[in-house]
């Protein structure tokens, strides 16, 4: 029940409602906590932008092994952590393990898209979230909705940073 109920709490955003959870869960448990829900607590603090979920983070990747349940959790988090120090870098690696690193996993393309496109890597960051809307079946709106959403950002951003070298570049005076 408990994964069911911090999972839901997860795909809500609710990531100071989810580390409240689990830190009471910590204190009241009888056994240590498994896995997933240390996953899952550590998506609640790097949600947060909390450094000391990249911490709980490695906890978990040292016990996770090659997982794809608390891997996508992670993922989760990484992408949703937006000022995390080096946190697309650590998404792209976490990306990297081979049970994530298929080119088939749209949801593991669009996190891989959003991680280049906060490195400013434009090109490399459509190309994965083309990659990731072609690997959809049909039919499954609501993550093509994100994927799409994802690519008019990529698209909005890399418009934005040629304008901006553009107009950098055509309002120098030559001497």
């Amino acid at each position: 029940m408990a994964h069911l109920y911090l999972s839901a709490l997860r795909f809500d955003f609710r990531c100071p409602t989810l580390q409240r959870l689990v830190e009471h869960l910590a204190e009241t448990a009888r056994q240590p906590l498994d896995c997933y829900i240390r996953a899952l607590y550590a998506f609640a603090l790097l949600g947060q932008s909390r450094p000391e979920g990249l911490t709980v983070m490695d906890e978990v990747l040292a016990k996770a092994e090659e997982h794809a349940k608390p891997l996508h959790v992670l993922l989760h988090g990484l992408w949703l952590g937006q000022d995390l120090d080096q946190g697309a870098e650590r998404l792209l690696a976490l990306c990297s393990r081979p049970v994530l690193a298929t080119g088939t996993d749209p949801v593991v393309l669009f996190r891989v898209a959003g991680a280049l496109r906060r490195l400013g890597r434009y090109d490399e960051g459509l190309g994965a979230i083309d990659r990731a809307i072609g690997c959809l079946p049909p039919g499954d709106t609501s993550v093509h909705a994100d994927s799409v959403r994802e690519r008019s950002l990529l698209c909005a951003a890399r418009d934005l940073h040629q304008h901006r070298s553009t107009t950098r570049t055509s309002s120098r005076v030559p001497s």
